[in-house]
C-alpha cells in the first residue's frame, strides 16, 4: 500500500534559521531516507514545500494569496512511501525529522473505478 507522511513544521520558527540548521536537518532527511529500505518501505517521492507565504488558496472558485486554512502549523513537504500496512508505515514516520510532526494517511485506490 502507499502512505503520504506529511510533515509539519511551525513556520514562525523560519525567521531564526541558519545555514548551518538548514544543513542539519537536509542531513536528518538524507538519514531518514537510508532507513527506510531497512525499515520495510520504499520512498515513492517526497519535496520539501515553499512556506505558505508563497501559497494561494481556492475556495468556490476564488484565489487569495496566501493560506487560509485553520491552524498552527503548516505542511512543509511529505513523503510519499510504499509499505506493507499501516503498522510499517508508522514505524518508518515515526523516524522523519519532524519539527511539529507528521501525519500518516493511506493513499486511496482509485484504479478499479
Amino acid at each position: 500500500m502507499r502512505y503520504m507522511i506529511q510533515i509539519f513544521n511551525d513556520e514562525s520558527d523560519w525567521a531564526k534559521v541558519t545555514r548551518a540548521l538548514i544543513r542539519e536537518t537536509v542531513e536528518a532527511h538524507h538519514r531518514f531516507q537510508l532507513e527506510v529500505p531497512e525499515l520495510g518501505g520504499r520512498i515513492v517521492e517526497g519535496e520539501a514545500l515553499e512556506l505558505t507565504n508563497h501559497s494561494v488558496t481556492i475556495q468556490n472558485g476564488v484565489v487569495t494569496d496566501g493560506p487560509f486554512l485553520e491552524m498552527s502549523e503548516a505542511i512543509g513537504g511529505y513523503y510519499l512511501i510504499e509499505a506493507e500496512d499501516l503498522d510499517k508505515a508508522i514505524a518508518i514516520a515515526k523516524r522523519c525529522p519532524a519539527s511539529s510532526g507528521v501525519e500518516v494517511r493511506p493513499v486511496s485506490d482509485t484504479s478499479d473505478l
